[in-house]
């Protein structure tokens, strides 16, 4: 029950941060959705800084924090069914160029934000 009530509330916070970014960041001017970019970016950032501390550190409380935050947070705060749909929308309006920026700066970036969040948990 406890593993459950902590996804529960990293994945409510990670949603609510992902809505509010959202928000901020995706305008109707804009040819990308910048908030779902930054969301999932960020998360890629944010489980390979938790994921990479959890490895190095080993704390006894791993699986709680990687269940609160890795699953719970990250997996609330990205989106790959909202970045599925919004490819779809630019596929469907023949904007190949945004459909192959966007898909690819989210894949290429999403990889490098967790190596460099791997890389940065290193240090602490």
């Amino acid at each position: 029950m406890k593993q459950l009530l902590l996804v529960f509330i990293g994945g409510g916070s990670g949603s609510i941060a992902r809505y509010l970014l959202g928000k901020l960041l995706n305008t109707s001017s804009s040819p990308i959705p910048y908030g779902t970019w930054t969301a999932n970016v960020l998360g890629c950032f944010f489980i390979g800084c938790i994921l990479g501390y959890l490895l190095k550190n080993n704390p006894v409380a791993s699986q709680s924090i990687a269940l609160l935050l890795a699953t719970g947070f990250c997996g609330g705060f990205t989106t790959f069914s909202s970045f599925a749909y919004e490819n779809q929308v630019f596929l469907k309006n023949g904007d190949i160029t945004s459909f192959a920026l966007y898909t690819f700066g989210s894949v290429i970036l999403g990889m490098a934000a967790v190596f460099a969040g791997i890389l940065i948990a290193k240090f602490f």
